[in-house]
Order: C-alpha cells, then structure tokens, then sequence
C-alpha cells in the first residue's frame, strides 16, 4: 500500500510539473489512481463512523446527485459529462472544506484533508484528459437553491457517503470514456 501511495504522489507531481510546460500534460488513464482515491474516502466514513469528538455539526451540505441513469447519460457528450463532474467535484470540495472547520477531531480532519487534496488531484487529471472545466460553468454558492443535479445532506456522515459514491459512479464513467484514453489503447 505504501508503494502504491508513493506512485500516486509522483504521478501528481508530474501532472503538476506538466503544467508548466509547452508540451501537453501525458492522460493519466489508469483507474487504479481513481480506486485509490475511492478507498480513502471509504477509509474517512469508517474514522467518521469511529468519531466519539469533536466530529463537526450537524448542517446542510449541498453535494451532486450520485444516481446515474445510463440511457440519459449516453446521450450526453463527454463535454456535457466532464461539466457535471466538474460542478460535483467542485460542491465536494467547497462541503468537505467547510465541514472540516467544523471539526477538531485529528484523524477526521486529516482525512478530509486527505478528501480535498485527492479532489484537487482529480482535477489534474481531468486536465490531463484534455476534460477542463467550461468557463461559462456557473457554479453554485451555499446560497444559492438546489439545481436538479444537486442535492442536500444533513451530516457528514451523508457527505462522505455522496462523495464516495460519486468517485464510484459519475467520475468512474467519465474517466472510462475519456477520449485521450481511448485513443491510447487503440
């Protein structure tokens, strides 16, 4: 598990590094960094589950919808999918951001620390994928009312759950059908 985790901070640092250059950054295909990432949001559930102090309070989250219906979904192209990744990931980080200011249990907020910088990572990699969020991509503030395509969680708990459910659903699709991996197991 070390190994795999040592891997996983180098293939951050050149995606990272890659951004500074004239070359275009190499897609990061492999679903293994994406599992990776799934686990250690299931890891953050089970220290939540485990929280006995100074595990946040109970408010409202605005977190993406996780459902998936896959004939709609199809239909979509990977633009239109990349977008509502990008709004998801983009709520995910601003719930987790702000729940962690509400925590003062040690292994729960690294964890969500963890969370955060494993979003940001994701980002990188949609880059990589040539999948940038659309700049006309409004994305909503905590006051703004729930779109279709959000929802709202009363817990932590529940947050951790939308977030692993969406890295295992949505992101895992969009990944897959990434075009820059496509062509590169052609």
């Amino acid at each position: 598990m070390q190994t795999f985790s040592g891997l996983v901070s180098v293939l951050m640092v050149f995606v990272w590094l890659g951004g500074n250059q004239v070359s275009p950054l190499r897609p990061i295909c492999d679903l293994r960094v994406l599992d990776h990432f799934v686990r250690e949001a299931r890891d953050s559930e089970v220290i939540m589950r485990g929280c006995r102090g100074g595990c946040g309070v109970m408010k409202p989250y605005l977190v993406p919808l996780t459902s998936v219906d896959f004939a709609v979904w199809e239909h979509i192209d990977v633009h239109g999918q990349a977008v509502e990744v990008w709004i998801g990931l983009s709520l995910l980080d601003q719930a987790l951001s702000n729940a962690m200011k509400t925590v003062s249990n040690s292994p729960l907020a690294n964890a969500l620390d963890n969370n955060i910088s494993n979003i940001h990572s994701l980002g990188h990699i949609l880059h990589s994928l040539d999948l940038q969020q659309a700049r006309s991509t409004v994305l909503p503030d905590d006051s703004a009312p729930a779109s279709t395509q959000t929802q709202e969680v009363s817990s932590l708990s529940e947050l951790l759950q939308v977030q692993s459910s969406f890295l295992r659903g949505k992101v895992r699709l969009l990944l897959s059908a990434a075009p820059a991996c496509q062509r590169q197991n052609s």
